[in-house]
């Protein structure tokens, strides 16, 4: 599903064919999972095809990287243009890209010598779909920030991801929402979580989370839309007086919750701040104006 025998990906300095690519198997990504990657999406806008937040992703990727000590020598402005590039050969529009910088073999566990970079791209629809989600409180906490680069999009943190989404399937939910290690709402396995009451939205506060390009991107249209939006510490219980909430990351863009723990909330999605906020995210995506969105 995500490539073909004529998709083009970028891999150390060349575009080849994904089904020619290959990797070392002693990789220190692929024994240890110290590597870093992006999650970029781009649209089809009314002014051609745009990678939404183009900069502020790649700003991230060579970040990570520095927090954990990853030696990436790429420049922004580089990875920008391969991007497009990549998007171009494969003849996307909208589509979903995939960076990845991973290390060489190594099986000590010391900072590596030999860094490549990855970037793929294939069309891949919204990561949630557009049905309202059932999530439950996860038994996994999200990793205490003490033992991490909390902020850093590093490939081995998501094995916590895999671990509380995979439990929520098999308990009969879409995906889990998961607790820090202080007991309070931190994020969905691969999305920020965003909750409705009373005509405010709340979000946690950051040092816990990872903090979203896609959820800067709601606070700064929630102040354009002068929604009132405050970062917390939020109770599980706060949860069941909620009265509607939603998810949003690259992947997912705006997701709308129904119910955890299979609880409802008290609006329905219609008629809360979450779907103002999904129209408005889609109008900026697609350089749309959405000065007509009113609350």
């Amino acid at each position: 599903m995500y490539y073909s025998n004529d998709t083009i990906l970028f891999l150390n300095g060349k575009f080849i064919k994904a089904v020619d690519a290959h990797t070392d198997l002693y990789s220190q990504t692929l024994h240890y999972g110290f590597g870093a990657f992006e999650g970029i999406r781009a649209y089809n806008t009314l002014n051609g095809v745009k990678i939404f937040k183009a900069r502020e992703h790649f700003d991230r990727l060579k970040n990570s990287c520095a927090l954990v000590g990853i030696p990436f020598q790429y420049e922004t402005e580089e990875l920008i243009q391969i991007a497009y590039q990549l998007l171009r050969k494969n003849d996307l529009s909208d589509a979903y890209i995939r960076p990845l910088v991973y290390c060489g073999p190594q099986m000590s566990l010391v900072r590596p010598q030999d860094v490549y970079l990855m970037m793929c791209a294939w069309e891949w629809d919204k990561y949630h779909g557009d049905s309202l989600l059932k999530l439950c409180l996860s038994s996994y906490q999200r990793p205490n920030p003490n033992s991490i680069k909390i902020e850093s999009k590093v490939t081995g943190h998501y094995v916590n991801s895999v671990l509380a989404t995979s439990e929520a399937k098999v308990r009969g939910y879409d995906d889990a929402l998961m607790l820090d290690m202080n007991g309070f709402v931190a994020e969905a396995p691969g999305a920020n979580f965003f909750m409705e009451k009373e005509g405010t939205l709340y979000t946690p506060a950051t040092g816990h989370i990872l903090p979203g390009i896609t959820r800067q991107t709601v606070l700064n249209i929630c102040r354009e839309l002068e929604i009132p939006v405050v970062e917390k510490n939020i109770k599980p219980e706060e949860l069941e007086d909620a009265d509607g909430a939603f998810l949003c990351g690259t992947a997912a863009e705006i997701a709308g919750i129904e119910s955890i723990d299979a609880k409802p909330f008290r609006k329905e999605w219609a008629d809360g701040l979450g779907t103002t906020v999904q129209e408005a995210y889609k109008c900026q995506v697609l350089e749309k104006s959405f000065s007509y969105v009113i609350i």
